[in-house]
């Protein structure tokens, strides 16, 4: 139980890379660009009952991308509750790392003289970037060959930042259909997954194929709302919260 875990520090190894490369993934790996994308434990699935995602609703959690693709994998998934174990238990370590990690990624795209996509939350939702800044000081910005991009369920963390340095796209859930529509109305992409097929329009505004690869939206003008359709997976497809749209 969670008193008996508070009171045992759970043991952790520290991971030589906390970025994966995005091959790794069935979707990152049909990107049209290299992608890095880092992979912690979704929700509360930690020693420390933290939540990685506080905006969560009850039906993004059940069909969390953790029950489906790799997310199923016992060795993947225990990858990912270490990741998460190290970041609760030594948060300053770990974004240290982390940006000697984006750092290096950053002088490999500038000596081809290409732009690598950072996915920073791909099963969690954090603000890393205010993390990195807190506690290193470094400007993504900087950056100049790293594209930033992610999704998010914090109305707060999608507008904090300029949608062209941080390309964020708002999770449509059961429980903030009001907000995926201000958000649409304010020039966002809003994400939805649907049951089984993509309509061509979703609420006035024109849907595109959200899984023919991940940083689709990176690729898409800054400034004018639309939707990036997904099809319900893994535990997804049994839904009923209204999570997934029929």
């Amino acid at each position: 139980d969670m008193e008996t875990l508070e009171k045992v520090k759970v043991e952790y190894k520290i991971p030589k890379n906390l970025l994966s490369v995005g091959t790794s993934n069935a979707k990152t790996k049909k990107n049209g660009r290299d992608t890095r994308i880092l992979y912690l434990a979704p929700a509360t699935q930690n020693s420390k009952g933290a939540d990685m995602c506080p905006n969560r609703s009850a039906g993004c959690t059940a069909s969390c991308l953790f029950t489906a693709g790799r997310g199923r994998m016992s060795n993947v998934a225990n990858a990912r509750i270490n990741r998460t174990e190290y970041f609760l238990d030594d948060p300053k370590t770990f974004i240290a790392q982390m940006t000697l990690e984006l750092e290096w990624a950053n002088l490999q795209a500038r000596r081809t003289d290409s732009k690598i996509a950072i996915r920073l939350n791909g099963t969690s939702d954090r603000d890393f970037l205010y993390l990195i800044k807190k506690f290193t000081n470094k400007d993504f910005r900087e950056w100049e060959n790293l594209m930033f991009y992610d999704y998010t369920k914090v109305p707060s963390k999608l507008r904090r930042y300029d949608n062209k340095d941080y390309v964020q796209t708002f999770s449509r859930a059961e429980d903030n259909h009001e907000e995926a529509m201000k958000a649409l109305a304010d020039g966002y992409p809003v994400s939805v997954v649907f049951r089984k097929e993509l309509p061509e329009m979703w609420n006035g505004y024109p849907v595109m194929n959200g899984d023919s690869s991940d940083d689709l939206m990176l690729d898409r003008p800054h400034n004018s709302g639309y939707v990036l359709g997904l099809v319900a997976k893994g535990d997804g497809k049994k839904d009923t919260s209204g999570f997934v749209v029929d």
